[in-house]
């Protein structure tokens, strides 16, 4: 959502102190990010669960910290507002550089990129669905809007325009709905966990589909690099991300719109392919962006952000700036991918004896089969030979 809009929702506010790279990194070791002080900022800060030495951990070793993490002997990572962050190639899943990368944090709208990870492969684009006034029910007219009405019938590709350039929750809440089947919004949600859960996204967990503040949801920078690359690699979300403007024409119960994109970088920052901003009190500023150069594609993820003395947009594109900067080969981590999680469900299947379709591997119980197949046969063969020497001795005798 535009970061001039102030989402409201449920929140959870903890009196601690304000997040800054200099308290978060007190006492721990790490090394403190290189931060700007911001003018103002909020006096509260969420009170996510802690992350696990194994969680903070995926990804490799190095990106087990609350502060700073760089490859070694290269330049000065740029100074930022933004809690935490993270650098990374998309197409070699390297992690380049992050401060916190395992921290959650709020995500605001950022979160509408999980929604369209889980939903884009389950959804028809083509397809019609009514808005009802359950999915508008609920949200601030002064929140970010795309402007569907109660009873206007809109296809889910416009509802995935609407999503993107404007950032409408309303969007959000009737795709979630869709995507939701028979248990409608909250199924949606749950959708979008279990999505989570399979791209290894350990410090994610939606409440809302907008991104709109919810008791118990966060995310982190590292897990958005995840949800980045998975939406990314849909042609469909491509295109969407990288509209400029949309026009959707009036039909019967519905008024036409226009849609804009929200200034993402793109057409400012070279080889920009799209990105989302998003903003709360309690999330702060907020952005996903990928770009592409020089046959690189990096991802930029930062939370946390203030609107001064850069804000997200002006903080992502320094970010990016280091890291095309860097050797192709410079990493400190890598991301994590969906097929070694099912590599490791399906090791732990057959250490444990369990059956499943379609694992491509021998389970015991079906190797135990094939085994006592064999030791059969070579009781049958060992007979069979037995037989045809006494048969031998008699014809000899």
């Amino acid at each position: 959502m535009p970061a001039a809009v102030v989402a409201v929702g449920a929140i959870v506010v903890s009196p601690a102190a304000p997040v800054t790279a200099q308290n978060r990194t007190a006492g721990t070791g790490a090394q403190p990010c290189p931060t700007v002080e911001a003018p103002t900022r909020p006096g509260g800060t969420p009170s996510p669960p802690p992350v696990g030495p194994a969680e903070a951990a995926v990804g490799g070793a190095a990106l087990a910290t609350t502060g700073l993490v760089v490859p070694a002997g290269t330049p000065t990572a740029p100074a930022v507002t933004a809690t935490s962050w993270i650098v990374a190639d998309l197409g070699s899943g390297q992690v380049l550089g992050g401060c916190g990368p395992h921290e959650h944090r709020t995500p605001a709208s950022v979160q509408k990129l999980l929604l369209a990870a889980a939903l884009l492969p389950r959804l028809d684009p083509t397809a019609a669905v009514e808005v009802t006034r359950d999915d508008l029910h609920d949200l601030d007219p002064a929140s970010s809007l795309m402007g569907v009405v109660a009873g206007g019938r809109y296809t889910v590709e416009e509802l995935w325009l609407g999503l993107l350039l404007e950032s409408g929750n309303d969007a959000a809440n009737v795709l979630a709905r869709l995507g939701g089947g028979a248990a409608g919004r909250p199924g949606g949600v749950q959708v979008m966990n279990e999505e989570a859960a399979r791209l290894r996204a350990n410090q994610t967990h939606a409440v809302t589909p907008s991104g709109l503040d919810g008791t118990d949801q966060y995310t982190s920078a590292y897990d958005l690099a995840l949800i980045a690359r998975a939406t990314f690699e849909h042609d469909d979300f491509r295109r969407y991300i990288a509209t400029r403007t949309a026009s959707l024409p009036s039909a019967p119960g519905r008024s036409a719109l226009t849609l804009t994109g929200d200034n993402t970088l793109l057409g400012s920052y070279p080889g920009m392919l799209g990105g989302k901003t998003g903003f709360t009190d309690l999330a702060r500023q907020t952005y996903v962006g990928v770009a592409e150069r020089d046959g690189r594609t990096l991802a930029v993820t930062l939370l946390g952000a203030e609107n001064a003395p850069l804000g997200s947009l002006g903080e992502a594109t320094a970010l990016l700036d280091w890291g095309f900067a860097l050797a192709p080969d410079e990493a400190v981590g890598h991301l994590v991918s969906p097929d070694q999680a099912n590599q490791k469900k399906d090791e732990r299947a057959v250490a444990a004896g369990d059956e499943g379709p379609g694992t491509g591997t021998y389970s015991p119980s079906v190797l135990s089969v094939v085994v006592g197949t064999v030791a059969a046969l070579g009781t049958v063969l060992v007979g069979v030979f037995a037989g045809w020497r006494r048969a031998s001795r008699r014809m000899a005798g």
